[in-house]
């Protein structure tokens, strides 16, 4: 009798154990079991249509308001329209400025704004100040007239003002200037063109020009 009471409780003991280790496994498991990974997202996340429509309107009106401002004589919108880093915004801005000039004084105005505000100088605005310096050309107006055809960094437009200059020096319209001083403004204003610009094909015409102008004027010097 107490052989079998014995191993009675060793069999139940054995059933107790194997339920145990049967049931463990699963609830480990079911412990064990992770969330659902999140979708993935990159660091910054690419704008949708809508955004990209919406930063476009405002890039056109802030654009629209540049140029309403230059239609109204504003000259600091040439400062907005740099900001911008569009060159033909800013182009067609400063062309705004140019067109509403009425006087020689207000020419200078816009042209001491630019330099002093060491904003670039376009074709527009140096044509603008040859076609003044021609109607009246002499020593100080030729400077500015040369200047500025450097700064609009194009051989060909400075390459017309040399030769225009010569022309007015052979005429005797600019007599308050000497051939050395014509010489030294040449080749003054030329440096101020971009490496890129003197080393064009323009750039190799213009040299050949200046030194046509340099033999020429040299030789007048020795004359006098």
């Amino acid at each position: 009798m107490v052989t079998f009471l014995f191993a009675s409780v060793f069999i139940i003991g054995l059933l107790a154990i194997a339920i145990y280790f049967w049931q463990q496994p699963k609830q480990n498991h079911e412990q064990r079991v992770l969330p659902p990974f999140p979708e993935p997202r990159s660091l910054f996340d690419e704008p949708n249509a809508e955004q990209l429509a919406s930063s476009a309107d405002d890039e056109e009106k802030q654009r629209a308001a540049i140029s309403e401002r230059a239609k109204s004589n504003d000259k600091s919108a040439l400062r907005e329209a740099q900001a911008v880093g569009d060159n033909e915004l800013y182009s067609a801005v400063l062309d705004l400025l140019v067109a509403d000039v009425d006087s020689e004084s207000g020419l200078l105005a816009l042209a001491s704004y630019v330099t002093r505000s060491e904003l670039p100088v376009n074709n527009t605005l140096a044509q603008a100040m040859l076609d003044s310096w021609k109607r009246a050309p002499d020593r100080s107006s030729t400077a500015k007239a040369l200047h500025f055809a450097a700064l609009a960094d194009d051989a060909k437009l400075f390459q017309g003002a040399i030769e225009t200059a010569l022309q007015f020096w052979r005429d005797g319209r600019l007599a308050d200037s000497t051939p050395d001083e014509l010489k030294a403004l040449f080749e003054g204003e030329f440096w101020i063109l971009s490496s890129r610009t003197r080393s064009s094909g323009a750039g190799f015409v213009l040299k050949r020009t200046l030194e046509s102008a340099r033999r020429e004027l040299e030789a007048a010097s020795a004359r006098q």
